[in-house]
């Protein structure tokens, strides 16, 4: 079911979308799973990938495989040039995060949100009293 009317459901603009994204939106869609050491920890479930990440490969040739982010590269191409092993974020596992002023905001603001959210829907036993006396 479509939620949103001002985005198309179409296959060829979804795709279109996707692919000639602007940066900033290109990091979220960048973005990877917590290890569940670090999920427990912050209360986050994934985080956009950055350089000095170590990361774990969940999926692919190099599965297993322990490494460090040398480069996150957002734009479209990359030239013929000599480079380190690409993955995509999707195929990976954040085990240790590089921590500065702005990604410890993030982290706090995306842990609060999800505080607030763990009580969504849930009655209490004096709300159910309550509400069958009316």
């Amino acid at each position: 079911m479509k939620y949103n009317p001002r985005v198309s459901s179409s296959r060829r603009r979804s795709r279109k979308a996707h692919f000639m994204a602007p940066s900033s939106v290109r990091r979220v869609i960048m973005s990877a799973p917590l290890a569940i050491d670090l999920r427990n920890k912050y209360s986050v479930r994934s985080m956009p990938v950055r350089n000095d990440d170590e990361v774990q490969v969940v999926r692919g040739t190099y599965k297993g495989r322990e490494g460090k982010i040398v480069q996150v590269y957002r734009k479209k191409w990359v030239n013929g040039s000599t480079v380190n092993v690409g993955v995509h974020p999707s195929k990976v596992v954040i085990t240790k995060l590089k921590l500065d002023k702005d990604r410890k905001d993030l982290l706090e603001r995306k842990a609060k949100g999800r505080a607030l959210d763990k009580d969504k829907g849930k009655f209490t036993v004096d709300e159910v009293a309550a509400a069958a006396i009316d």
